[in-house]
């Protein structure tokens, strides 16, 4: 099986490039971020053509997740964190296997609680995954999307001129590796692609060769839980849809898999 993780940016804007995705690579699954429409808008039907249900959960003009699958789901579950309706996280379970697509709060640009409520919102939401991503070890999880952290020092152009940045302070960074550790996961990308290959899947658009500057962060994520039951196969970062006209500032990301 394979499944994909994109923060689209956009999905009417995104949509042909998504389209071109499933075709190319036909994934099992893909779990996609910052879709910014309503459910009513997503465009289910050309997507169920290409051989793909639609698993939504979106509001207007920003956020919203969701999951396409070749299967249909046995259960779907939203979790509004922080006890906010704002469309960051949707969940699908087919046979004993659970997947989520989550997008973590950005955290604005001051990395102070005391001035900065998104920032204190995003450490909030961290923290209550840290509670939700603990399971039942007799199911399988995958936590696929754009958690808005690069944990280790190497998933960052430069950990020196970023560590008191929003997305790669210590505190964030420490929140991150409590969830991946309290939910006994495999990191599926670190798993098979390290430095000194590209691991970045995110360039921000004030960059405009990001190949030469590569000045890149590490932002997107497919995790799974640790178990027998499955084997990893291999995994891929596609920094090539980043060339493309008018891309998201994310690039898709996949992992190959077997499970029982």
């Amino acid at each position: 099986m394979k499944i994909i993780s994109w923060n689209v940016n956009s999905i009417r804007v995104r949509k042909e490039q998504l389209v071109k995705l499933l075709k190319d690579e036909n994934p099992d699954f893909v779990c996609l971020q910052e879709t910014k429409v309503l459910n009513e808008i997503f465009p289910t039907d050309e997507i169920k053509k290409l051989g793909y249900l639609s698993y939504v959960n979106g509001i207007p003009g920003y956020n919203g997740v969701a999951i396409l699958s070749k299967y249909e789901a046995e259960k779907i579950n939203i979790h509004n964190f922080c006890k906010k309706k704002d469309s960051r996280h949707i969940n699908i379970k087919y046979k004993n296997l659970n997947i989520h697509s989550i997008y973590v709060p950005a955290g604005g640009d001051l990395a102070d609680i005391s001035l900065n409520e998104k920032f204190r919102h995003k450490l909030e939401f961290l923290k209550e995954m840290e509670g939700y991503f603990k399971f039942d070890k007799s199911e399988l999880n995958i936590l696929c999307g754009d958690l808005n952290v690069a944990p280790y020092e190497d998933d960052v152009w430069s950990h020196a001129q970023l560590k008191n940045v929003v997305s790669h302070t210590q505190e964030e960074r420490k929140s991150l590796i409590n969830i991946f550790e309290a939910g006994n996961f495999i990191d599926g990308i670190r798993k098979f692609i390290s430095p000194p290959k590209n691991i970045f899947t995110w360039w921000s658009y004030r960059s405009k060769d990001f190949r030469v500057n590569n000045r890149g962060r590490r932002l997107d994520h497919i995790w799974v839980t640790d178990s027998e039951k499955i084997n990893l196969k291999d995994a891929q970062i596609f920094d090539n849809k980043r060339e493309l006209n008018k891309p998201s500032d994310h690039v898709p990301i996949s992992l190959e898999f077997d499970y029982s």
